[in-house]
This record gives structure tokens, C-alpha cells and sequence, in this order.
């Protein structure tokens, strides 16, 4: 222990002295945070529909026959209730709800038809509008041409959309946790990196080659400042978007930090281990520049997951910032707890205890 507090004293030390990092840690996640939400961008693919037809008519059948032909659209197998399909967008297993209420058709072409009610899960606030506008335009395709063939005029408010967990369909407000989750990697991933590449570089880690000091012991003292270092940052992200943006957690904030932690322990330890295979800065950022870039095309941190090929939504399964995004979006945006992602957490559990033991046994002594 006091070779550890020993060994964190020297890694502060080295922080505070250093004239560019300390303001990098509070510069950095600030700039990204007021930038980056106003330029991003999302394309839309694949949108998961759950009808819930209480109507059974030839009009019912037409409709969901032009909606499962749509490109835009993957509909799900199965006849639900509202209830059951609900259920399936608060799980996001489903984007949109199409409801085709009981005696839809037999009122169309009266003065007070029934209404279809559309209900798209707006925490992918682009892919909830866009998939919400494809499914009232197919069905709008659609009954124009029933009404047509009754020589009826089609009323223009037939279709009712609901937005949940978004209503105002902000696109920022599903890239403000991902941006965070970016910080994260950058910092506490790169970072935790080349501190040790550096100290490869200057020959100070010699000395510590020939110190009794453990291997378990030196890893721990190179992540430690750096887990300090991501609550910081992510406390930094989400004041920033609470004053700036007014959007704040629905969730319980013990839920994103104790994702935080898992996330930042074993993304930390991730780049221990890299550095610990690397002899230069180059090789470390080239290294960690490859991966960061898969995890972030890959991981749904800018690209929906289900918009993705079948062989890349598996491979995205080893890829830890794709269960940390789940938690942030879940937890920030539907107030989603701890019991309902467990999972989740788990995997992020079992990432952690993987990648820091392979920080410490990548670490070889050499006297």
C-alpha cells in the first residue's frame, strides 16, 4: 500500500507539472461538449415496426402489406396488443407502433373517421422522426388509393404520432451521451497510454524495472489517476449539458456513474495494455487510433446498431462502449434502472476484469 500511494503521488505529480495535460482534462470535454452536438449528422435504415391491428380488415391487411414492402421498414413477426408492443419499445426492441383501431375501415369514409395512432421511440430523436414520417407517408400512399377506389377524399389528420422519451425530437439530446462515452475513450483510454510510453521514452520506467515493486502494483498506480481523471470528466460533460442544453438525467445518476466506472476501469486498462506491447508514442497512437475508430463506427455511438449489417450487429457483442451507450441513453433520456440493464453492467463487469489483467500481465519487469 505505501509503495502504491507512493507510485499515485509521482503519477499526480507528473500531471500537475506537465504545461499541456491539466488543461487538456478541463478544456477538452467542455469544447467537445458545446461543439459537437450542432454538427452531427445520422442516417436512418431499418426501422423495427410493431402493428397492433384491432381492426382485422381487408384495409388492416393492405396496410401492413404496404408497410412490410416498404424499404425503409422491417416489420416484426407476431400480433400484439398495445400493451405487449409498448412493452417492446420501452426494451427497443421496436422503433415505431402502428395502432389500427376496431372499425377503422367501416368509419374511413365517414365525417368523423377513426385515427391511426403512430408511436415512435424518440430517443434516437432522427431515427424516431424520419421512421414516424416513412410509416404516415406509406400509410397515407395507402389509403389514398383505398378512398380513391370508394371515390372518397381522404382527411388529413387520420394519422396521429406521438414521440416518446424525445418530444421535441432533438437530435442533440442522442448525441450528448454518446459524446460523453467519446470523452471517455480519448481520455482515459489514450492518455492512460502514453504515460506509460512516455516513461518508456525518457527511461524512468527503468528505475521502476529495478524496484521491488510489483506488477499488479504498478498498474494499478499508471489507472488510478485516470479513473479519478473520467468521473471528473464525465461530471464536467454532464454539468455542461445540463446548463447549456437543459437536458439532464432521467435516470439515477448512481446508474451512469457506476457505469462510468466500469466503463473507465477496464477502457483504462485497455490502454495499459496496449502501451505495455508498444516501444514509441507512434506505434501506441496508431494502436489505439484503430481501435477507437472501430469502436466508435461499430459500437452505435454514431451509427444505429440495427441499421447495420447482420454480421456486424454480432460483432458489435465484443465491443464494450455498445453496452455502455445502452446504459448512458437508456438511463439519461427514459430514466431506465439498474435491474432493466443488469446485463448490460455485467458485460461491462466482465470486460473490466479482462482488460486489467491483461494490463498487469502485459507488464514485464525487465532488471
Amino acid at each position: 500500500m505505501r509503495q502504491l500511494i507512493i507510485l499515485l503521488k509521482k503519477e499526480f505529480t507528473q500531471i500537475r507539472r506537465n504545461p499541456f495535460l491539466p488543461r487538456l482534462i478541463i478544456a477538452f470535454p467542455i469544447m467537445i461538449m458545446l461543439v459537437l452536438p450542432w454538427v452531427t449528422t445520422m442516417d436512418v435504415r431499418n426501422v423495427s415496426v410493431a402493428i397492433v391491428d384491432e381492426d382485422h380488415s381487408q384495409l388492416s391487411q393492405r396496410i401492413t402489406s404496404d408497410v412490410s414492402a416498404a424499404e425503409y421498414f422491417k416489420l416484426t413477426d407476431g400480433v400484439y396488443s398495445y400493451s405487449e408492443a409498448l412493452a417492446l419499445l420501452e426494451d427497443c426492441q421496436v422503433d415505431v407502433i402502428l395502432s389500427i383501431p376496431r372499425g377503422f375501415e367501416h368509419d374511413l369514409s365517414s365525417a368523423q373517421p377513426k385515427k391511426l395512432g403512430v408511436d415512435a421511440n424518440a430517443v434516437n430523436a432522427t431515427k424516431g422522426s424520419l421512421g414516424s414520417q416513412y410509416l404516415v407517408q406509406t400509410i397515407a400512399l395507402t389509403l389514398s388509393k383505398q378512398l380513391a377506389e370508394q371515390g372518397v377524399e381522404a382527411a388529413s389528420d387520420i394519422v396521429v404520432v406521438q414521440n416518446r422519451y424525445n418530444e421535441t425530437l432533438d437530435y442533440r439530446h442522442l448525441m450528448i451521451p454518446a459524446l460523453m462515452i467519446m470523452l471517455l475513450i480519448l481520455i482515459c483510454g489514450f492518455l492512460s497510454a502514453i504515460n506509460i510510453v512516455i516513461e518508456k521514452e525518457n527511461g524512468t520506467i527503468e528505475q521502476i524495472n529495478v524496484s521491488p515493486i510489483g506488477r499488479f502494483t504498478f498498474t494499478l498506480a499508471k489507472l488510478i489517476p485516470y479513473w479519478i481523471i473520467g468521473l471528473f470528466v464525465i461530471s464536467v460533460a454532464m454539468l455542461v449539458a445540463w446548463l447549456v442544453y437543459g437536458l439532464s438525467p432521467q435516470g439515477s445518476l448512481g446508474n451512469i456513474y457506476l457505469a462510468t466506472i466500469l466503463f473507465i476501469l477496464g477502457f483504462s486498462g485497455f490502454g495499459v495494455a496496449i502501451a505495455n506491447k508498444s516501444d514509441n508514442i507512434q506505434q501506441t497512437m496508431f494502436v489505439m487510433f484503430f481501435f477507437v475508430i472501430i469502436f466508435m463506427l461499430l459500437s452505435g455511438l454514431l451509427t444505429p446498431i440495427s441499421s447495420m449489417p447482420d454480421w456486424a450487429q454480432k460483432f458489435t457483442l465484443i465491443l464494450p462502449p455498445r453496452y455502455f451507450i445502452e446504459i448512458m441513453r437508456s438511463v439519461y433520456l427514459k430514466g431506465t434502472t439498474f435491474v432493466e440493464m443488469w446485463h448490460n453492467y455485467a458485460a461491462l463487469t466482465g470486460f473490466a476484469i479482462v482488460f486489467n489483467l491483461l494490463a498487469a500481465v502485459s507488464y514485464r519487469k525487465q532488471s
